[in-house]
């Protein structure tokens, strides 16, 4: 009993540094994007630059948590990126300067590693060395419910009147909030930075890596650009104006039961497959609102990409422990680097093609049409994992005859 008590503030730890690191400081600039837009001439292209600089900041996240070997060090930058992702919420609302703005999304892009990666590395070799199922379905449901609290609070700020300031000043307070369970209860690791850890290592091949990274990628890319603009794209369409808040909390509520369910999935049907039936619905999430811009269409286009977006990454970082147990972040990092190299180069020419054109049509296409590409390489992968399972077959029933 005292164990289970255990667990749960860990997962709830992890589920509330999600929520400051991810949900207050990425996702919540998609919901005052608009509004930065109409009140702090902010562009469209512009905007696409900061969401840009934000993926930047997370990027150069992972490649710190990937050169920081030693677990305490680790432990000690989650609790700084606490505290960033606060004071870089503040910092928005003391300049309308773009480039200030930009460093601060890079800051805060920086604090989003700690709640994805840091964090759920911390969060995954506990379960590992406490014998627990290595899944983390629980930690990443954190990532939708913090969209459902970041859009009902600007709902209410909204409601209130409250301009784009008062906004992010109200989302650094709910930050606080959540950042103390967080700091209180995330696992420390062992004194010497090592934890006790009997499961083997059992390695991918190269060919596996490669083919994942390039499917990661490929919804990387259809991850970003729906996940920036979405507030924009509803707000954009005459009929649904005042919608886009509504459009991004669906995003959220399908979001947070989502890992919890396709890590259901995956144990029965397998961590290939059930990606690849994750990306065509991504897919057709995504590409919905270019086809039909009515609201029954909107409302299944975010169901569908809040059910399937982040259950994509819990799935393959969840593979990172499979593989991993020892290290899982090794695994984690190379392929967060692919993911987050989509996040980079995605928003910002879908926002000049959104200028050019005078809506994010284009872009939702070409967005759709990278996650099928990825769903290629994903076939490819379940070619490539039957043969390796073949080749095996074949090893072992040499071995019994010889």
């Amino acid at each position: 009993m005292i164990m289970e008590l255990t667990r749960a503030r860990v997962y709830f730890a992890g589920i509330c540094s999600v929520i400051v690191t991810v949900g207050v400081a990425r996702f919540a600039y998609s919901l005052l994007l608009p509004i930065m837009q109409e009140h702090a001439g902010l562009t469209e292209s512009g905007g696409g630059w900061l969401a840009t600089t934000n993926f930047m900041g997370y990027m150069f996240g992972v490649f710190l948590a990937a050169s920081i070997h030693n677990l305490n060090y680790k432990y000690n930058f989650h609790r700084a990126y606490l505290i960033l992702s606060i004071v870089t919420s503040i910092a928005m609302v003391m300049t309308t300067d773009m480039f200030a703005w930009a460093i601060l999304r890079f800051l805060a892009g920086v604090c989003a590693s700690g709640g994805f990666i840091i964090a759920s590395g911390l969060i995954l070799k506990w379960l590992v060395r406490n014998n627990y199922r290595a899944e983390l379905g629980i930690h990443f449901a954190g990532a939708g419910l913090s969209i459902v609290i970041t859009s009902l609070l600007v709902e209410v700020m909204l409601i209130m009147s409250a301009d784009w300031q008062q906004q992010w000043l109200a989302l650094a307070v709910m930050a606080v909030i959540f950042a103390i369970p967080a700091w209180l209860w995330m696992p420390h690791p062992s004194r010497n930075g090592q934890v006790s850890i009997t499961a083997k290592d059992n390695p991918p091949s190269k060919a596996f890596t490669l083919l994942m990274m390039l499917a990661y990628f490929c919804s990387g890319y259809g991850y970003v650009v729906s996940s920036t603009f979405i507030v924009d794209i509803v707000e954009g369409v005459e009929s649904l104006q005042g919608q886009g808040g509504f459009a991004f909390l669906l995003i959220g509520l399908a979001a947070t039961p989502a890992p919890l369910i396709w890590d259901l999935i995956a144990r029965r049907i397998g961590y290939v497959k059930a990606l690849i039936a994750a990306y065509i619905l991504m897919a057709i999430g995504i590409i919905l609102p270019a086809l039909n811009n009515s609201l029954p269409a909107v409302i299944l286009s975010v169901l569908l990409f809040g059910g399937t977006f982040i259950a994509c990454v819990s799935l393959v970082l969840t593979m990172a422990g499979k593989f991993y147990p020892s290290n899982p972040a090794k695994f984690m990092g190379t392929m967060t680097l692919a993911y987050g190299a989509a996040q980079i180069i995605g928003p910002v020419p879908t926002g000049y093609l959104a200028e050019a054109y005078g809506n994010y049509d284009i872009g939702l296409y070409v967005s759709a049409a990278m996650v099928m590409v990825g769903v290629l390489f994903l076939f490819a992968l379940l070619s490539l994992e039957r043969k390796v399972l073949k080749t095996n077959a074949v090893k072992n029933k040499r071995s019994l005859i010889l």
